[in-house]
């Protein structure tokens, strides 16, 4: 096996997994948990903010919505692919760190970034479900990567 497929692959591949996890999680219960955070509005906000400095064109907002999810997926597969300086051994504990620091920058980082604060943080169940939800994300990636690690 190249380097490449030993240490690059797996980890995009653990973080696609994770950011998927995470995706799903968040398109789902946004659609039955009121209090549910909303990654995709945080997502959409983002991107009309860096199209508009740009001076182009907004999309409509179900173009944006999907805009937005798409870049979670891709921001997320990259962070989560960090679980990649692990040895498959710390996976897990890699994985929860990964969560938990991801979980607490999507509560406290929206609100200096000029996003809002309501997506993430409007209740103390929305932050609940936030970190909780990136922890499941890093958890997935954990065990994706021990799983694309085995030999």
């Amino acid at each position: 096996m190249t380097d490449l497929n030993k240490t690059i692959l797996p980890s995009l591949g653990s973080g696609l997994i994770g950011a998927c996890a995470l995706t799903i999680l968040h398109e789902t219960a946004r659609q039955f948990i009121d209090e549910a955070p909303r990654a995709d509005i945080l997502g959409m906000r983002a991107m009309k903010k860096v199209l508009k400095k740009a001076d182009a064109k907004v999309p409509s907002d179900d173009e944006l919505h999907d805009w937005a999810l798409g870049g979670d997926l891709v921001s997320n597969t990259l962070y989560y692919s960090l679980i990649g300086l692990a040895k498959p051994k710390h996976a897990l504990a890699a994985g929860v760190a990964l969560g938990v620091v991801a979980g607490v920058g999507a509560v406290g980082l929206p609100g200096p970034l000029g996003l809002g604060t309501a997506p993430s943080s409007r209740t103390p169940a929305t932050v609940a479900m936030t970190i909780g939800w990136y922890l499941i994300g890093g958890l997935a990636t954990a065990a994706a990567y021990r799983f694309l690690k085995r030999k």
